[in-house]
This record gives C-alpha cells, structure tokens and sequence, in this order.
C-alpha cells in the first residue's frame, strides 16, 4: 500500500493496482467479514459488483416494467411483516435509519411503503418497483433474486398464491427467454428459481478466438478452468482475454484491449492499426462480400462505431484437434463465423455471408442449414446475407444501414445521436 495521501487516496491506490479478477475475490472477501461501519447502500453496491461477474439471467428494463404491470399489491403482500423483511434484504429502505428512528421521519422509503402500499394501497407495482430501483440498468442479479423473493416459502408461505404468482410472472418474463420455475421443496413449500429458457442466455462468453488466417493451435492449460492457450503466432489469431460483461463488447472495448496488448499510445493510431488487423484476415479480393460488410458497418456508423457491438470477424466457435477428414461425418460443420456481435443482455447475432458454393449441391445446402440448426439451439441468432447482395458497396449501403437499424431497435442496443 503506498505510504503517503489519506486513507481514502492509499485506499484507491490499492484497488487501481488490483488486476480485474481479483476485485471480485476483494469484494467477496468484505461481504464474507461482515465489515463493520460500511454503509448498506455501500454493501448492496459490492453484492452487484459480485453478482455481475457470475453467470445470470439478464432481464431487460422493458421486461421488468411489463412484470410489474402484470402485478398488483395484493399479489405482492401475502403478509406485510414477511414482504417487508424481504424488501430489506435487497433495497436501500433507510438511507438513515438512526434519524428515522429519533425523529419519526416520513419520508424514508420505508415509511413510504408503509403508506403507500401496506395501508393505503395507492400506489402500482410498477411505482413501488421505480422507488426500490429495481428497473435501474445493471442490477439483472438482484431483480432475479427479487422475483424470486416475491414468490418464496419466505415471503408467501402459500404454495397456491406462489404458483399463481408465478405464473402472473412468467407471463412477462418469456420475452426475454426466462422464467421462474419450480425447482425444489423447502420445509414442504415449492422454492422457485429463475433460469433461462433459451440456450445461450446468461451465460458469459469464456474464450473469444477471432481473426484468424488459420486453424489455431490450442490446448488446454487448465481443462478444470477451461484456460485455454493459443500457440500460434499473435499475427495469426486474436485472443480477447478481458472478462465481458452484460453489455457485450463494444468497439472501444475492442479498441482499448488492442491498445494496451500492443502498447500502442495514441489511440487514433490504435483504432486505424486494430481496424486493418480485423480486415486483413478477411479474403483478400478488395471487392469481397465480406470486405465489403466489414467496411460498410464502420462507414455507415463512423464515429458513433466506438460505443456500438464490435463487429468481430472470423470467429472461432467449435475446434477439434483432428481434421473432418479424421472425424469424418461426426465432425462438427459450422466451426467458425464470418462475423459475431456480442450484444446487451447475453444476446449474440451471427451474420453469414453465402456464395454459391453453399447452394451449388444438396449436401452442400444440407450442411448450412444443420450449422444453421446447431447455432440457434446454442443460443446465437444467425442472419445470412447472399454475397450477390453485398458485392457492390454502392447497392449495399441502404440495405445494410436499414438492416442494422432494425437489428439494434429489436436487440435494444442504444445507437448515440450524432449531434
């Protein structure tokens, strides 16, 4: 720790000098000594940062507020006591409890909820779940928790009002690929969890293999930890081993991670050098699909591509250390994407570009559509673009610019104003 400035500014030293992974080993470690003096907004603050780098369903902001539409007060307060001490376990009810018990304060949030919702009922699920901060960005973990707070033994010891509720839930939640599902008995009440119903959602990408000119060389260093090594040459493959969180990787991600690895200072020089990596790797006819793809997002979007997806091209998605040849027909037929996009929420969109060749036979055909198959009930969302579409720029501009328009307004991806 450095000897001189506050505690405060040592304090912060520390932390900048910690790599991320241990944070999360920091965090745990004070919430696990029951720290004393650390104030509960504080403590919730570490619970997220904690929960956000497990896997978890995300939910979005949207599909709350259609949760808490689906709700009513009555739903939510089998019994006052119990739903309150539920509510303490994860909102912020008292941002100073000491005044509020000398002085009689109103205007905690508790004593609103007392009020509003326990006596006088005036208020919507939706209102009380905008005062609790359940629909602020980032807090996925402890809105799952919520839920399935809302409908535990705990909270409504009542195993008809916890399945009717639950219902009432999942009746919003199918949007975004979850739901809360009765997974066990405790003390003889059904206990809910909520899990996803969708392959692919909630999980965190582990390894993120792109830009390749060829067959990388792995193995395995830790098969328990699933830390892989790539042997090839770092002009051969990219290997992005920062941890990606709930809003996937954006360009500046991309470009910051380029930066650092290649020691490179000025960041225009960074952005033009990670750029011309990315494009290299892709067939080298100037006029290709591809090139022209790749091309045309960066145009299209010009300086607002640094806070939207990275468009990673090349990316790896099955290996296997023996050839097809060697596997023969058990081998996997979609082992590597022309483009991924890591978006909001877990979701990842996968754009193909097609020549002739995957239609010139029924094999052929038969293949792309099983890739096709295996990628979607894994989780991707797979978009196919003809290469006759795209090998023109002039003609393929307005149909991409509408194409990514309607991508990123159904995936919620926020595109920043120009102005």
């Amino acid at each position: 720790m450095p000897e001189e400035g506050s505690k405060a500014d040592r304090l912060e030293a520390c932390l900048a000098a910690l790599r991320d992974r241990d944070l999360v080993s920091v965090a745990q470690q004070i919430l696990d000594s029951c720290l004393a003096g650390i104030s509960l907004a504080d403590w919730f603050a570490l619970e997220d940062a904690l929960w956000t780098s497990q896997p978890m369903v995300e939910i979005p902001g949207r599909v709350r507020r259609a949760v808490a539409r689906e709700l009513n007060l009555d739903d939510l307060v089998f019994q006052a006591g119990r739903f309150e001490r539920l509510l303490e376990q994860l909102w912020v009810l008292d941002t100073d409890p000491l005044t509020t018990f000398f002085t009689g304060s109103q205007n905690s949030l508790r004593a609103q909820i007392d009020r509003h919702v326990l006596r006088n009922k005036d208020w919507s699920v939706e209102e009380l779940f905008e005062q609790l901060g359940a629909f602020e960005t980032g807090r996925h973990a402890r809105f799952s928790r919520f839920l399935e707070g809302i409908v535990s033994p705990e909270a409504m010891p009542d195993p008809p009002t916890q399945r009717r509720i639950a219902e009432y839930i999942n009746t919003a939640l199918g949007e975004a690929g979850a739901r809360l599902e009765e997974t066990e008995l405790r003390d003889g009440y059904p206990a809910f969890h909520l899990v996803a119903t969708r392959l692919g959602m909630g999980r965190r990408p582990k390894n993120l293999i792109f830009a390749s000119f060829q067959k990388p060389d792995i193995r395995f260093l830790d098969a328990v930890d699933n830390a892989i090594e790539v042997l090839g040459g770092a002009d051969e493959v990219l290997v992005y081993d920062r941890p990606i969180g709930p809003e996937g990787i954006c360009w500046k991600d991309l470009q910051r991670w380029w930066q650092d690895t290649q020691d490179i200072s000025d960041e225009s020089a960074a952005k033009r050098s990670l750029y011309n990596r990315l494009k290299a790797c892709l067939p080298s006819e100037e006029t290709s699909p591809q090139r022209n793809l790749f091309a045309l997002y960066h145009e299209i979007h010009g300086p607002r591509v640094q806070m939207l997806p990275a468009l990673l091209p090349e990316v790896w998605l099955h290996w296997d250390h023996k050839t097809v040849r060697q596997r023969g027909r058990d081998a996997l037929t979609h082992f590597r994407m022309d483009f991924l996009l890591l978006l909001p929420h877990g979701r990842r969109v996968v754009l193909e570009v097609d020549g002739a060749h995957h239609y010139e036979n029924s094999s052929a055909y038969a293949a792309t559509v099983r890739g096709d198959r295996d990628l979607k009930l894994s989780g991707y969302d797979v978009f196919r673009f003809g290469s006759t579409e795209l090998s023109d720029m002039h003609r393929a501009r307005p149909a991409l610019q509408a194409f990514f328009a309607e991508v990123f307004d159904a995936y919620e991806v926020s595109v920043p104003s120009l102005e």
